[in-house]
């Protein structure tokens, strides 16, 4: 029973310092870390699971090697920020894989990028040939960033000549049922309008609602359960 008691206590002491640590050496999307970003993260988590499950090892051992690991990323994230040199060393360098039109076949070699997969990459952007792309460049986190063609670019409003409406991030209002009385103030609305808004679609009461944004100079988008 003990064993259990002390497993629990590196657990949940092991998670909190490993939540405090994440949350000072900042946050990433997924699809943006580097491979260097990756193995950290591995390394960090494996920390702690090593440590529930070997006896020879106490809460403060967990919590300093977390410690020492964090301190080791945040001096070399330190370093990448303040020195280029640092960090092509550490992250890389963006390849072009496709330049002028044309296929950089030393590159992709350096990258280990071969054509299959490069149009894997090109067809996640929609695009299905080659030859629609004229620059291709493989980002650091293994991403594929495209420019068309000339020739094979939508048009955009300024090519068409036509004047461009004005935009808004639209303000979520109601999420699960909940009433984001922060967005609506801010928005300059209250809880009356919010209640006719919800009359006018035959709404009686906010829990029939699960999602609903709003947008200036229109009308209010409500999903019901």
């Amino acid at each position: 029973m003990m064993d259990y008691l002390i497993m629990t206590v590196e657990l949940l002491g092991g998670y909190i310092f490993l939540f405090i640590v994440v949350k000072i050496l900042g946050k990433t999307q997924i699809s943006q870390i580097t491979p260097f970003d990756f193995i950290s993260a591995l390394v960090l988590g494996e920390f702690v699971g090593s440590a529930v499950f070997d006896k020879n090892i106490n809460l403060l051992k967990v919590l300093f090697v977390i410690a020492m690991w964090g301190l080791l990323i945040y001096i070399t994230e330190t370093f990448t920020q303040k020195s280029r040199r640092m960090r092509y060393l550490f992250e890389g360098r963006p390849s072009i894989i496709i330049n002028r039109g044309h296929l950089d076949w030393k590159a992709m070699k350096k990258n280990r990028l071969d054509i299959d997969q490069l149009q894997q990459l090109l067809r996640s952007k929609d695009i299905f040939s080659i030859k629609e792309v004229e620059y291709a460049i493989l980002e650091n986190n293994g991403s594929l960033n495209v420019l068309r063609k000339h020739s094979f670019d939508s048009p955009t409003s300024a090519d068409l000549k036509v004047k461009p409406e004005k935009r808004f991030i639209p303000l979520t209002f109601i999420s699960d049922g909940e009433v984001l009385w922060e967005n609506i103030k801010k928005a300059g609305l209250n809880k009356s309008w919010l209640q006719k808004q919800l009359a006018n679609e035959n709404i009686s009461t906010l829990e029939q609602v699960s999602y609903a944004e709003w947008e200036p100079d229109k009308s209010l988008y409500i999903q019901k359960y």
